[in-house]
């Protein structure tokens, strides 16, 4: 028989608990739903590789660079969004959600920060300034894109001071050339204490089996304490754990969720992920003692975009031939040469630092008992009082 909480997950299509959302829930759903559309066509084209991966930060600069196009590129990205910036109400929503992330009763450290950097002599459409600044309120910076080695380094330098030393080096060598006319760019930083921390001398190794049926040792952080979990149940019938591990300042937690039987591939969760099963995952939770084994693990990611995008929908911004940025400048044709993530992530015995960023190139043309986390699983870094997923990835191997 299956549980209460297995079955009020089978009910994917239900909404949220009732009650009224505000504008900013459903902005931070509709910019989590997109992220997590591209991170699933990201996991789909490398199903066994480790992956760390900001939905937040690939939202944030597509909205950017929804306001510099037009026409049938405007509305591909608009599609694949299922929201238009310009429309009334979009963009406050936008900063009211990026204000209640980073306001100080979060505790935890969390930053988040756009700019964009512009060909000094690029001749702007009329208007397209102070609106794009009145919609995103994003640093603007004039550079010299025929300097390509200089301006590079601009670009670089402003990742690294707002990543804290993460990203130190976005855009590699062949990134920008001299007909590179726009850069736009995100960067996320967090940094979280576990509130209930693991002890290091429980650390110990232990075998994570891959999803080959292969096994290694790695080391694995080990604690017993009250956590939120539940069970819930793939359309498929696959039975998977949930348990949230909670930073100390309240506000934003780890998911960790993984398939019960080990030969159940971890696609069966990434395929069906969204805001409203993560919500759902929260809901749905009860406090019980356990014990939790997790492996310490670290990524890095680099991840190009263009091929999720294109799957998405999101093609002509891509195509010299059709790409459409009037609403940027009539001055010369220009395309998206190079749509790119990079991520960083580190889970230990005391918490979690990540932090991302984001740039788009414009130019010219287990038993209840226990939980062991020793099978691939996805991680889901979660803002719970808005449902934004800052970071989410899969971990085939820690």
């Amino acid at each position: 028989m299956l549980s209460g909480p297995v079955l009020a997950c089978l009910a994917l299509g239900l909404a949220l608990a009732a009650g009224t959302r505000t504008d900013t829930v459903r902005a931070a759903r509709l910019v989590t739903d997109f992220g997590v559309k591209v991170f699933q066509q990201v996991a789909q084209a490398s199903p066994d590789s480790n992956m760390a991966f900001s939905p937040y930060g690939v939202a944030s600069v597509l909205a950017m660079l929804q306001t510099t196009t037009a026409g049938e590129s405007r509305r591909q990205i608009q599609e694949a969004m299922y929201f238009r910036t310009e429309d009334r109400g979009v963009a406050p929503a936008l900063r009211r959600l990026q204000k209640q992330l980073l306001a100080p009763w979060n505790k935890d450290e969390l930053s988040a920060a756009s700019a964009i950097f512009v060909q000094r002599d690029l001749l702007l459409s009329p208007g397209f300034m102070p609106h794009f600044f009145k919609l995103f309120q994003t640093t603007v910076k004039q550079v010299d894109f025929s300097e390509v080695e200089r301006a590079r380094f601009i670009v670089n330098d402003w990742v690294q001071k707002h990543t804290k030393g993460m990203i130190t080096d976005l855009l590699s060598t062949d990134a920008l050339d001299p007909l590179t006319r726009l850069v736009l760019v995100n960067a996320l930083y967090f940094n979280g204490q576990w509130m209930m921390p693991f002890p290091r001398s429980a650390t110990h190794h232990r075998l994570f089996h891959r999803s080959d049926g292969s096994s290694f040792s790695v080391p694995m952080m080990a604690q017993t304490n009250k956590f939120n979990y539940t069970e819930c149940t793939t359309p498929d019938g696959h039975i998977y754990d949930i348990v949230e591990l909670p930073y100390h300042g309240g506000t934003i937690s780890m998911f960790i969720a993984a398939p019960y039987q080990k030969e159940v591939p971890l696609s069966a969760l990434t395929d069906i992920l969204d805001s409203e099963l993560v919500s759902q995952w929260k809901a749905n939770m009860t406090k019980v003692v356990r014990l939790l084994v997790l492996p310490k693990f670290s990524l890095e990611t680099e991840i190009d975009l263009q091929q999720p995008l294109e799957d998405l929908g999101v093609k002509d911004v891509f195509s010299p031939s059709r790409a459409d940025f009037r609403s940027l400048s009539d001055q010369e044709p220009l395309y998206v040469s190079q749509a790119l993530q990079k991520v960083k992530i580190k889970v230990d015995e005391s918490g979690t630092v990540a932090s991302s960023s984001t740039a788009v190139i414009i130019s010219a043309r287990m038993a209840p008992e226990e939980i062991i986390m020793d099978r691939p699983f996805l991680f889901v870094v979660r803002h719970n009082p808005t449902g934004t997923i800052l970071f989410m990835g899969q971990v085939m191997e820690p």
